[in-house]
Protein backbone atom coordinates (compact mmCIF):
# COMPACT_ATOMS: atom_id res chain seq x y z
CA UNK A 1 0.00 0.00 0.00
CA UNK A 2 1.90 2.82 -1.53
CA UNK A 3 0.31 6.66 -0.84
CA UNK A 4 -0.13 8.88 -3.52
CA UNK A 5 0.76 12.06 -2.63
CA UNK A 6 0.10 14.06 -5.58
CA UNK A 7 -3.15 14.19 -3.81
CA UNK A 8 -1.98 17.10 -1.73
CA UNK A 9 -1.74 20.01 -3.84
CA UNK A 10 -2.81 23.39 -3.32
CA UNK A 11 -1.75 27.26 -3.00
CA UNK A 12 1.57 28.30 -1.70
CA UNK A 13 1.93 31.91 0.19
CA UNK A 14 5.17 33.64 -0.18
CA UNK A 15 5.01 35.14 3.18
CA UNK A 16 6.45 33.27 6.36
CA UNK A 17 4.49 30.87 8.45
CA UNK A 18 1.44 30.24 6.17
CA UNK A 19 2.37 26.75 5.89
CA UNK A 20 -0.69 24.39 4.74
CA UNK A 21 -1.80 20.77 5.18
CA UNK A 22 -0.29 19.91 1.21
CA UNK A 23 3.20 21.12 2.11
CA UNK A 24 3.82 19.52 5.38
CA UNK A 25 2.17 16.02 5.34
CA UNK A 26 4.73 12.97 4.27
CA UNK A 27 4.36 9.62 2.74
CA UNK A 28 4.09 7.35 6.04
CA UNK A 29 7.35 4.95 6.29
CA UNK A 30 8.64 2.54 8.84
CA UNK A 31 11.16 6.08 10.02
CA UNK A 32 8.27 8.03 10.72
CA UNK A 33 8.59 9.79 13.97
CA UNK A 34 5.52 9.49 16.12
CA UNK A 35 2.52 11.43 14.96
CA UNK A 36 -0.65 10.92 13.18
CA UNK A 37 -1.29 8.65 10.15
CA UNK A 38 -3.84 9.10 7.75
CA UNK A 39 -5.69 5.55 6.38
CA UNK A 40 -8.05 5.88 3.46
CA UNK A 41 -10.71 2.73 3.95
CA UNK A 42 -12.02 2.83 -0.10
CA UNK A 43 -15.23 0.90 0.23
CA UNK A 44 -18.65 1.23 0.39
CA UNK A 45 -19.51 -2.68 -0.11
CA UNK A 46 -21.24 -2.77 3.40
CA UNK A 47 -23.21 0.29 2.54
CA UNK A 48 -24.08 -1.83 -0.90
CA UNK A 49 -25.18 -4.82 1.61
CA UNK A 50 -26.94 -2.52 3.97
CA UNK A 51 -29.49 -1.44 0.87
CA UNK A 52 -28.01 2.18 1.06
CA UNK A 53 -26.87 5.02 -1.00
CA UNK A 54 -23.51 3.70 -2.63
CA UNK A 55 -20.46 5.69 -3.13
CA UNK A 56 -18.85 6.47 0.60
CA UNK A 57 -15.90 4.92 -1.47
CA UNK A 58 -14.81 8.10 -2.90
CA UNK A 59 -15.00 9.60 0.71
CA UNK A 60 -10.76 9.45 1.82
CA UNK A 61 -9.86 11.12 -1.89
CA UNK A 62 -12.44 14.21 -0.80
CA UNK A 63 -11.08 14.45 2.74
CA UNK A 64 -7.38 14.74 1.81
CA UNK A 65 -8.66 17.59 -1.07
CA UNK A 66 -10.03 19.26 1.30
CA UNK A 67 -7.75 18.97 3.84
CA UNK A 68 -4.98 20.21 1.60
CA UNK A 69 -5.53 23.41 1.60
CA UNK A 70 -5.88 23.83 5.37
CA UNK A 71 -3.73 25.72 7.64
CA UNK A 72 -1.05 24.00 9.48
CA UNK A 73 -1.09 24.31 13.01
CA UNK A 74 -0.21 21.28 14.21
CA UNK A 75 2.38 20.29 16.53
CA UNK A 76 3.04 17.11 15.25
CA UNK A 77 3.69 15.20 12.09
CA UNK A 78 1.58 13.77 9.89
CA UNK A 79 1.85 11.08 7.68
CA UNK A 80 -0.41 9.29 4.76
CA UNK A 81 -0.49 5.74 4.37
CA UNK A 82 -2.07 5.50 1.48
CA UNK A 83 -5.73 3.39 0.49
CA UNK A 84 -7.23 -0.03 1.37
CA UNK A 85 -9.10 -0.67 -1.37
CA UNK A 86 -12.46 -2.85 -0.86
CA UNK A 87 -11.92 -5.32 -4.77
CA UNK A 88 -15.07 -5.80 -5.75
CA UNK A 89 -17.26 -7.83 -3.05
CA UNK A 90 -14.34 -8.66 -1.10
CA UNK A 91 -15.06 -6.63 2.15
CA UNK A 92 -13.88 -9.55 4.72
CA UNK A 93 -10.43 -9.26 3.11
CA UNK A 94 -10.10 -5.44 3.01
CA UNK A 95 -11.15 -5.77 7.02
CA UNK A 96 -7.97 -8.04 7.06
CA UNK A 97 -5.75 -5.93 5.11
CA UNK A 98 -7.12 -2.36 7.07
CA UNK A 99 -6.73 -4.22 10.20
CA UNK A 100 -2.92 -4.99 9.08
CA UNK A 101 -2.44 -1.37 8.41
CA UNK A 102 -3.78 -0.08 11.96
CA UNK A 103 -1.66 -2.55 13.58
CA UNK A 104 1.88 -1.67 11.63
CA UNK A 105 0.77 1.90 12.25
CA UNK A 106 0.44 1.59 16.20
CA UNK A 107 3.42 -0.59 16.53
CA UNK A 108 5.15 2.87 15.09
CA UNK A 109 3.51 4.83 17.65
CA UNK A 110 1.13 6.56 15.68
CA UNK A 111 -2.17 7.81 15.92
CA UNK A 112 -3.91 5.97 12.92
CA UNK A 113 -7.09 8.03 11.69
CA UNK A 114 -8.96 6.17 9.07
CA UNK A 115 -10.94 8.06 6.53
CA UNK A 116 -13.83 5.86 5.06
CA UNK A 117 -15.90 4.47 3.03
CA UNK A 118 -18.51 3.28 4.92
CA UNK A 119 -19.20 2.59 8.75
CA UNK A 120 -18.04 -0.70 7.56
CA UNK A 121 -14.97 0.49 8.45
CA UNK A 122 -15.62 0.27 11.96
CA UNK A 123 -14.81 -3.25 12.32
CA UNK A 124 -11.41 -3.04 10.56
CA UNK A 125 -10.58 -0.66 12.40
CA UNK A 126 -11.14 -2.04 15.41
CA UNK A 127 -9.45 -5.20 14.61
CA UNK A 128 -6.05 -3.45 14.04
CA UNK A 129 -6.16 -2.04 17.33
CA UNK A 130 -7.42 -5.43 19.10
CA UNK A 131 -4.30 -6.64 16.96
CA UNK A 132 -1.85 -4.72 18.92
CA UNK A 133 -3.42 -4.21 22.52
CA UNK A 134 -3.25 -8.33 22.33
CA UNK A 135 0.54 -8.46 22.15
CA UNK A 136 0.51 -5.97 25.35
CA UNK A 137 -2.71 -6.86 27.86
CA UNK A 138 -4.35 -9.33 28.80
CA UNK A 139 -8.12 -8.09 28.67
CA UNK A 140 -7.71 -4.37 27.53
CA UNK A 141 -10.51 -2.15 28.20
CA UNK A 142 -11.06 -0.43 24.88
CA UNK A 143 -13.64 2.02 24.93
CA UNK A 144 -15.78 2.39 21.49
CA UNK A 145 -16.91 5.98 21.52
CA UNK A 146 -19.53 6.16 18.28
CA UNK A 147 -20.94 9.59 17.23
CA UNK A 148 -23.47 8.06 15.09
CA UNK A 149 -27.56 8.30 14.32
CA UNK A 150 -27.10 4.10 14.19
CA UNK A 151 -26.28 2.02 16.90
CA UNK A 152 -25.34 -0.02 13.60
CA UNK A 153 -25.73 -3.49 16.15
CA UNK A 154 -27.41 -5.68 13.26
CA UNK A 155 -27.39 -9.26 13.37
CA UNK A 156 -24.05 -10.08 11.03
CA UNK A 157 -25.31 -13.48 10.98
CA UNK A 158 -27.84 -12.46 8.23
CA UNK A 159 -25.04 -10.94 6.66
CA UNK A 160 -22.03 -8.21 7.00
CA UNK A 161 -22.71 -4.51 6.25
CA UNK A 162 -21.95 -1.33 7.12
CA UNK A 163 -25.28 -1.65 9.75
CA UNK A 164 -23.34 -4.62 11.70
CA UNK A 165 -19.69 -3.23 12.73
CA UNK A 166 -20.18 -2.95 16.23
CA UNK A 167 -22.09 -6.34 17.05
CA UNK A 168 -18.99 -8.00 15.02
CA UNK A 169 -16.39 -6.58 17.97
CA UNK A 170 -19.25 -7.12 20.44
CA UNK A 171 -18.78 -10.81 19.22
CA UNK A 172 -14.97 -10.69 19.55
CA UNK A 173 -15.03 -9.02 22.44
CA UNK A 174 -16.91 -12.19 24.00
CA UNK A 175 -14.70 -14.85 22.33
CA UNK A 176 -11.70 -12.79 23.77
CA UNK A 177 -12.82 -12.62 26.74
CA UNK A 178 -12.94 -8.87 26.83
CA UNK A 179 -15.34 -6.51 28.32
CA UNK A 180 -17.41 -4.34 25.60
CA UNK A 181 -17.65 -0.89 26.45
CA UNK A 182 -19.49 0.93 23.65
CA UNK A 183 -21.23 4.51 23.35
CA UNK A 184 -23.37 5.48 20.93
CA UNK A 185 -23.90 9.23 21.11
CA UNK A 186 -26.31 11.05 18.59
CA UNK A 187 -29.09 8.23 18.41
CA UNK A 188 -31.67 9.16 15.90
CA UNK A 189 -34.64 6.82 17.50
CA UNK A 190 -36.64 7.11 14.36
CA UNK A 191 -33.67 5.41 12.66
CA UNK A 192 -33.25 2.52 14.94
CA UNK A 193 -36.02 -0.30 14.98
CA UNK A 194 -37.35 -1.50 18.82
CA UNK A 195 -35.04 -4.24 18.41
CA UNK A 196 -31.84 -2.35 18.11
CA UNK A 197 -32.56 -0.74 21.44
CA UNK A 198 -33.29 -3.72 22.97
CA UNK A 199 -29.77 -4.76 22.09
CA UNK A 200 -28.06 -2.03 22.88
CA UNK A 201 -29.88 -2.41 26.38
CA UNK A 202 -28.86 -6.10 26.52
CA UNK A 203 -24.82 -5.20 25.52
CA UNK A 204 -24.90 -2.30 28.43
CA UNK A 205 -24.37 0.79 25.66
CA UNK A 206 -24.15 3.90 27.35
CA UNK A 207 -26.78 5.84 24.87
CA UNK A 208 -27.28 9.79 24.43
CA UNK A 209 -30.49 10.21 21.76
CA UNK A 210 -30.09 13.27 19.35
CA UNK A 211 -32.59 15.21 20.91
CA UNK A 212 -30.65 15.60 24.42
CA UNK A 213 -27.21 16.68 22.65
CA UNK A 214 -27.38 20.32 23.10
CA UNK A 215 -26.00 23.11 24.09
CA UNK A 216 -27.98 23.94 26.99
CA UNK A 217 -27.17 20.25 28.46
CA UNK A 218 -23.08 20.07 26.91
CA UNK A 219 -21.76 20.12 30.51
CA UNK A 220 -24.13 17.44 31.36
CA UNK A 221 -22.73 15.13 28.47
CA UNK A 222 -19.22 16.38 29.48
CA UNK A 223 -19.55 15.05 32.63
CA UNK A 224 -21.07 11.87 30.95
CA UNK A 225 -18.14 11.36 28.86
CA UNK A 226 -15.91 11.79 31.67
CA UNK A 227 -17.62 8.95 33.81
CA UNK A 228 -17.35 6.75 30.59
CA UNK A 229 -13.48 7.37 29.58
CA UNK A 230 -12.83 7.14 33.58
CA UNK A 231 -14.08 3.14 32.89
CA UNK A 232 -11.49 2.58 29.96
CA UNK A 233 -7.60 1.92 29.52
CA UNK A 234 -7.71 2.95 25.87
CA UNK A 235 -10.31 4.92 23.71
CA UNK A 236 -11.44 4.80 19.79
CA UNK A 237 -13.13 6.91 18.70
CA UNK A 238 -15.42 6.49 15.40
CA UNK A 239 -17.91 9.41 13.68
CA UNK A 240 -20.01 8.36 11.23
CA UNK A 241 -20.49 11.75 10.00
CA UNK A 242 -24.06 11.09 9.28
CA UNK A 243 -24.74 11.99 12.72
CA UNK A 244 -24.74 15.85 12.03
CA UNK A 245 -27.95 17.33 10.46
CA UNK A 246 -28.38 17.41 7.04
CA UNK A 247 -27.99 20.94 6.40
CA UNK A 248 -23.58 20.56 7.87
CA UNK A 249 -23.39 17.05 6.15
CA UNK A 250 -25.71 16.44 2.94
CA UNK A 251 -23.18 14.09 1.17
CA UNK A 252 -23.66 11.19 3.71
CA UNK A 253 -25.44 7.74 2.89
CA UNK A 254 -28.67 8.49 5.22
CA UNK A 255 -28.84 12.30 5.82
CA UNK A 256 -29.93 13.60 9.14
CA UNK A 257 -33.38 14.74 9.57
CA UNK A 258 -32.03 16.52 13.00
CA UNK A 259 -28.97 15.23 13.94
CA UNK A 260 -26.12 16.78 16.72
CA UNK A 261 -24.74 20.09 15.72
CA UNK A 262 -20.72 20.76 15.43
CA UNK A 263 -20.55 22.94 18.03
CA UNK A 264 -21.75 19.60 21.26
CA UNK A 265 -19.77 17.58 19.01
CA UNK A 266 -16.84 19.12 18.49
CA UNK A 267 -15.70 20.15 22.45
CA UNK A 268 -16.92 16.54 23.13
CA UNK A 269 -13.68 15.49 20.50
CA UNK A 270 -11.70 17.41 22.64
CA UNK A 271 -12.18 16.24 25.86
CA UNK A 272 -12.14 12.49 24.25
CA UNK A 273 -8.61 13.35 22.74
CA UNK A 274 -7.82 15.29 26.03
CA UNK A 275 -8.34 12.36 27.93
CA UNK A 276 -4.84 10.72 26.55
CA UNK A 277 -6.28 7.64 26.21
CA UNK A 278 -7.27 8.05 22.79
CA UNK A 279 -5.13 5.40 20.11
CA UNK A 280 -7.14 5.02 16.73
CA UNK A 281 -9.81 6.95 15.40
CA UNK A 282 -12.06 6.91 12.08
CA UNK A 283 -14.43 8.70 9.68
CA UNK A 284 -17.18 7.36 8.20
CA UNK A 285 -20.14 7.44 5.36
CA UNK A 286 -18.93 10.67 3.27
CA UNK A 287 -20.26 10.33 0.07
CA UNK A 288 -19.12 12.94 -2.18
CA UNK A 289 -21.56 12.28 -4.92
CA UNK A 290 -24.60 13.41 -2.76
CA UNK A 291 -22.23 16.59 -1.34
CA UNK A 292 -23.49 20.19 -1.97
CA UNK A 293 -20.61 22.71 -2.39
CA UNK A 294 -18.02 20.15 -0.39
CA UNK A 295 -20.11 21.47 2.52
CA UNK A 296 -19.52 17.18 3.74
CA UNK A 297 -15.88 17.14 3.13
CA UNK A 298 -14.74 20.18 4.49
CA UNK A 299 -16.61 19.37 7.73
CA UNK A 300 -14.50 16.13 7.68
CA UNK A 301 -11.34 18.05 7.05
CA UNK A 302 -12.72 19.83 10.43
CA UNK A 303 -12.62 16.85 12.34
CA UNK A 304 -9.44 15.86 11.37
CA UNK A 305 -7.84 19.04 11.88
CA UNK A 306 -9.21 18.92 15.32
CA UNK A 307 -7.87 15.62 16.25
CA UNK A 308 -4.31 16.28 14.80
CA UNK A 309 -4.04 19.64 16.74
Amino acid sequence: MKPEMNAWTGRVDPEPNTARWHQQVQPFSQAAEPGYTLIGFCSDEGVRRNKGRVGAAAGPAAMRKMLASLAWHQSAPVYDAGDVVCEGEALEQAHVALAGQVAECLAQRQLPIVMGGGHEVAFGSWSGLAQHLAKQQVSPRIGIINFDAHFDLRDPGFVVSSGTPFAQIAQSCEQKGWPFQYACLGVSRASNTQALFNKAEQLQVLVWEDRAMTQARLPELQAGLDAFIGGCDHLYLTIDIDVFPAAQAPGVSAPAARGVALDVIEPLIEQIKASGKLRLADLAELNPEYDVDGHTARLAARLIHTLTL
